[in-house]
């Protein structure tokens, strides 16, 4: 349970900001009771900001969430609720050190942009206040609607990991306000439903590696950090600092990135460099958290004291450092490229437990095989009965019977009925459910699995 101050205070914000609300509509600009309610949502933004450097406002459906404490949306902050939906608002991220005219800039947006959607997209850039959507326009619950939301959003993570890189590239800084606004949104879609996230990373009809490898990572990282209890700012400095953990490869020559056979012992050497290349670029980022260089710099370092940089010692790695590491060596496993062909996830499994576990936290691994599965959310998979089913959820105590839905029956008929079935539970018959055979391509059988989830 969160703290009684803390809810109280998230719980006073919205009360000053639904204030500030009214009374820029009521009153014109330069009435008292405006600076007067300004000054209130100031001093509350200062509050909370004495707990976390960062707060995030989101609505989902009807209701309002500071960080991750849901408060409501009734009574008197209907309106709020209403008005921000009418201009397209769903997120509203402050960070710490946000000065007086950006308070006022945002309450000013808010009652005087015109009611329709794309309002926000005319949000001014201001250094500590960003808008956004989160796409989930209510809770989700399955079905083609809510993964469409989904998929929305990862397209976007996507276009906006190539902004973040491009910037990096152009300006020698990546932009750390298209990077927080993208995770603001992807932290909060994790703690709402990690499951249905983590099915789009395994999608294959995004073209450049590069930027949904940034995405990806950034997403199975959080999802991991959410298991373990981490949320609120601390998630999002997770989720950024994973997204850039590559960025130091803007400076590696691109024959080199982009080169489709394995590369050479000298070409290594140079690839190798950009551990420390993203460190020094993120050092001299503003607005950076102090772990993403960390992290930029670590995520090739090994438990045993292998990987690069070499002839670097730690006497242990970083949690953020940890947690990216298993993600990155599990996304580039599984995805299929020129020089390399995908592997299974339980052949990954394999990899990060060899050495007796001596480069991988092991505790970490079994954790993040219990979130994932062998057979992952979203994909389809043939059962020994001969039907095809699509996975809902793992199974933790056995990775290799999670929960799933039969979508073709054993005659290979679409079922009109969809059927679920815990194959890890005892049937009437004193058997095991029927057991997975192996994965299913989608284009084989003409169905998209994520509108089955």
């Amino acid at each position: 349970m969160p703290p009684p101050a803390r809810t109280q205070l998230a719980e006073e914000l919205l009360r000053r900001l639904a204030a500030s609300l009214r009374s820029g509509q009521l009153y014109s600009k330069g009435h008292p009771l405006i600076a007067r309610n300004l000054d209130g949502l100031g001093r509350a933004i200062e509050a909370l900001h004495e707990l976390a450097p960062s707060i995030v406002i989101g609505i989902v459906a009807d209701e309002v969430i500071v960080d991750d404490l849901p408060i409501g949306g009734g009574g008197t902050l209907a309106p709020l609720v209403r008005r921000l939906r009418q201009i397209g608002i769903e997120r509203i991220a402050i960070d710490r050190g946000v000065q007086p005219g950006e308070i006022s800039a945002l309450a000013d947006f808010v009652a005087s942009s015109a009611p329709d959607e794309a309002s926000a997209d005319n949000f001014p850039p201001l250094p500590h206040v960003r808008v956004g959507r989160v796409t989930l326009g209510e809770r989700v619950d399955g079905g083609t609607a809510d993964m469409a939301a989904f998929r929305r959003l990862y397209a976007d993570a996507v276009q906006s990991a190539e902004s973040l890189w491009d910037s990096a590239q152009t300006e020698q800084k990546p932009d750390a306000t298209i990077g927080k606004t993208m995770v603001d949104g992807l932290a909060q879609a994790v703690s709402q439903n990690r499951t249905a996230l983590m099915a789009l990373t395994a999608l294959r009809e995004y073209d450049n590696y590069t930027f949904t490898h940034m995405v990806n990572v950034s997403i199975l990282t959080m999802a991991q950090a959410r298991s373990l209890g981490v949320d609120g700012p601390l998630l999002r400095e997770f989720g950024l600092a994973a997204l850039m953990h590559d960025i130091g490869k803007v400076k590696t020559p691109l024959e080199i990135l982009t080169k489709p056979e394995a590369l050479t012992t000298d070409e290594f050497a140079i690839m190798k460099r950009h551990t420390i290349d993203g460190a020094e670029i993120l050092r001299a980022t503003p607005d950076v958290p102090a772990l993403a260089p960390v992290v930029a710099f670590e995520h090739h370092l090994r438990m045993d004291g292998s990987g690069y940089p070499e002839a670097v010692s730690r006497a242990s790695l970083n949690l953020g450092t940890m947690l990216c590491s298993i993600a990155d060596v599990y996304d580039a496993m599984r995805s299929q490229r020129l020089y390399q062909r995908s592997f299974p996830t339980d052949r990954i499994l394999d990899v990060m437990r060899r050495n007796d576990g001596r480069q991988f936290d092991q505790h970490l691994v079994r954790r993040f095989a219990q979130l994932v599965g062998v057979y992952p959310v979203g994909n389809l998979v043939k059962l020994n009965t001969n039907e095809i089913a699509v996975v809902l959820n793992a199974h933790a105590p056995d990775p290799y019977r999670p929960h799933v839905r039969i979508v073709i029956d054993r005659h290979g008929s679409r079922v009109t009925q969809p059927i679920d079935v815990h194959l890890w539970e005892v049937q009437d018959e004193g058997d095991l459910a029927p057991a997975i055979v192996g994965p299913v391509d989608p284009a084989e059988v003409g169905i998209d699995p994520l509108t089955l989830l």
